[in-house]
């Protein structure tokens, strides 16, 4: 298995992607009332001196730096539904572990992403998933991200693609331009919040949150400088808070969130729901930590690793699809359900081990008397036993006969 692992040729991005690509058809997945392209990354720390593509990283879930594997995913989500369709490991320019063995053809497909890993910021990388998956014939109505990719270059791409962008946005410095009793200004969102939202909150109906809706425009013009001309889009900001937070003098930076919306004819709650389907993506890391083999291979190379973050997405496809055809109502009720018998299968055929000595022994005693030799009877014995077995997976030549009728 390490083997395959490692080796250089083989395109698991492609494979993840074809996988996930035959769940969303056999599904109908494109029959969906919502379905949201979801990005997000997770850091897996990382220790050995010897392991590849190893570098610091900022943790934001533990607010550290750490030395580890970040590892960024696209997704798609719908109400019920997320399906990983890209992964790949991204290289900081942080105390970077180098590489122990170059690569045997410099031409590869895991010599180009080592490339791509080292050289690509985020969003680059983001921007590439986005297409492929696109290109695949897997479609969503919005991209949905948290603040790490709320940034000019994602609203580009999302309208490029024809889709609309929900994403958090930082309180940075991002000018947006509002037109205020009959004049246009330029304020960041500190500012916005100041001179607009700070004593305007509404209830949300039905969800515990205040809110403030403006329409804006942002310059998304790759240009710069004094000749630099503006392309302007509108957008809807949205200014969040807790239906807890009574005070409207508050101006603390924690009391409040932003978020951007390309589609300004979306409601604020509309925008809230959607938005709340990153939580798939959430849920897929931790089950993939916890029990599908996330990095978790004993070995050092970039190679294996990339195999193996490809991997961990297939397992969780199966599972998903698994949920889908109505095995359970949870994706982690399917893998324990899966376990259960994995479990049963490897009981009985450790049991079978000691069976087959008392069985071997009893007929050595009687090898005089029964008129052919132990072998003979053993071998048909080992045989009707392994046939149990295969047909416990479902692996039997009838078993695939049928279903590929």
């Amino acid at each position: 298995m390490y083997d395959t692992l490692k080796r250089e040729d083989i395109n698991w991005r492609e494979f993840n992607l074809q996988v996930a690509k035959k769940v969303y058809d056999r599904h109908n997945l494109e029959s969906t009332q919502i379905r949201t392209f979801v990005l997000d990354d997770s850091v897996k720390a990382r220790r050995g001196k010897k392991m590849e593509a190893v570098s610091s990283h900022f943790d934001h879930t533990n607010n550290t730096q750490v030395m580890g594997q970040q590892v960024l995913t696209l997704g798609l989500a719908s109400e019920d539904t997320f399906l990983p369709l890209d992964s790949q490991i991204f290289i900081s320019d942080k105390k970077v572990q180098p590489q122990r063995k170059a690569f045997q053809d410099g031409r590869s497909v895991a010599a180009k992403r080592y490339a791509k890993a080292s050289e690509q910021t985020k969003v680059e990388m983001a921007e590439g998933m986005l297409r492929r998956a696109t290109r695949s014939g897997i479609r969503a109505h919005y991209l949905v991200a948290d603040a790490w990719f709320g940034n000019k270059s994602m609203i580009r791409q999302s309208l490029s693609l024809e889709m609309n962008a929900i994403l958090r946005m930082k309180k940075n410095k991002l000018k947006y331009r509002v037109k205020l009793k009959g004049r246009w200004y330029q304020m960041d969102a500190k500012t916005l919040y100041q001179h607009v939202a700070r004593k305007n909150w509404l209830k949300v109906r039905n969800l515990p949150w205040k809110v403030v809706e403006l329409e804006v425009q942002i310059d998304l013009s790759t240009q710069k400088g004094k000749l630099a001309k503006a392309d302007y889009h509108c957008v809807k900001l949205l200014f969040v808070r807790g239906a807890h937070i009574e005070s409207d003098t508050d101006s603390s930076e924690k009391s409040w969130a932003l978020f951007l919306s390309t589609d300004t004819a979306l409601s604020s709650s509309k925008i809230l729901e959607t938005y709340a389907l990153r939580w798939g993506i959430e849920v897929y890391f931790k089950e993939a930590k916890q029990h599908l083999g996330f990095l978790q291979e004993q070995t050092i190379s970039f190679t294996s690793h990339t195999a193996s973050i490809h991997l961990c997405a297939i397992r969780y496809l199966i599972l998903m699809s698994g949920k889908l055809d109505g095995l359970d109502a949870t994706v982690d009720s399917v893998r324990n359900s899966i376990q259960e018998q994995l479990n049963a299968l490897c009981f009985a055929a450790q049991l079978w081990k000691y069976f087959r000595a008392i069985v071997r022994g009893t007929l050595r005693s009687m090898a005089q008397h029964l008129g052919c030799t132990v072998k003979e009877i053993m071998t048909a014995i080992d045989s009707a036993v392994q046939e149990f077995l295969i047909r416990s997976l479902q692996l039997d030549a009838l078993t695939l006969e049928i279903e590929h009728e």
